[in-house]
């Protein structure tokens, strides 16, 4: 069955890595409550290959920042709209945001939603 993403990437201070990680953690929590079925967010490791654009370049990032790759997935767009906007007026969200030391600037976030376009995996392999 075809799902719907949010993907988004964005930069945060390698000195503050674990406070953002508390933050998304809880995030996730809150995400996954209102709807989604899953919640994954990676950091760059490996982020050049020559005659590409990186996503730190994209973001503008400085040499003391790492990125953040992450998507939601839920079952549907209107799943998806749904859980946003209970997400946006759930008031953990702002505690956590307003509590938080994370370094995390939303203006600095590249965002959207995705349907699926290609799927191929070990998992649909015969």
């Amino acid at each position: 069955m075809a799902h719907y993403i949010d993907g988004f990437v964005f930069p945060i201070p390698r000195d503050r890595l674990n406070e953002y990680k508390r933050l998304a953690q809880a995030a996730a929590r809150i995400w996954k409550g209102h709807g989604a079925l899953d919640y994954w967010e990676y950091i760059g490791d490996d982020l050049k290959l020559e005659g590409t654009r990186s996503f730190t370049d994209l973001i503008a990032a400085t040499e003391e920042e790492t990125i953040v790759f992450g998507w939601v997935v839920f079952d549907s767009r209107e799943a998806r709209d749904l859980a946003n906007e209970k997400v946006a007026a759930d008031p953990r969200m702002a505690e956590l945001i307003a509590s938080s030391n994370s370094g995390f600037d939303a203006k600095r976030m590249a965002y959207g939603g995705f349907q699926l376009f290609v799927q191929s995996s070990n998992a649909n392999a015969g």
